[in-house]
């Protein structure tokens, strides 16, 4: 298992992931990383689809990098989750040759919820576009902070 994030390319596009056993929410920024959008949400059938569902997002939307939402624990230690996700990460980059980095995702589903609720959505219209959403939150995170990922995984309250 790597965790060592890698910088993005100076320029390109970059997609937001928020890694799920069923489910994995995608955003995707504009080429100047103004804007992050939620993309989609794939639902997961198995490896070889996964791999070249990316595989294909690469090439038809030029993506430069991904960044991974961690779920990390509150106490900032890697959950059996998060490592999954960075598993996944580890298959991800391999698979479509585009480097990746990590961001912390604690509280992004529940954020993205709020900011649902707030559009008067009803549950089966929340749920149907959360997990993109929580990958957009992990994504412009990700580009406020100037492209650059969770490397302290320190607990919350610190």
């Amino acid at each position: 298992m790597k965790t060592t994030p890698s910088r993005p390319p100076e320029q390109g596009r970059i997609a937001g992931i928020d890694y799920g056993d069923a489910r994995i929410g995608v955003a995707v920024c504009d080429p100047e990383r103004i804007m992050a959008f939620p993309y989609e949400i794939y639902r997961r059938r198995n490896e070889k689809l996964d791999l070249q569902y990316f595989r294909d997002l690469v090439k038809n939307e030029q993506i430069v990098h991904f960044v991974l939402g961690l779920p990390l624990h509150n106490s900032g230690e890697i959950s059996d989750k998060a490592r999954d996700a960075i598993a996944f990460g580890d298959k991800l980059a391999e698979a479509t040759g585009v480097s990746i980095d990590y961001m912390d995702e604690r509280f992004t589903s529940r954020e993205a919820e709020y900011y649902l609720r707030q559009g008067n959505l009803n549950a089966k219209q929340r749920k149907a576009k959360l997990d993109a959403v929580a990958a957009q939150i992990i994504l412009s995170t990700y580009l406020e902070r100037g492209c650059v990922g969770t490397t302290d995984f320190s607990a919350l309250d610190d």
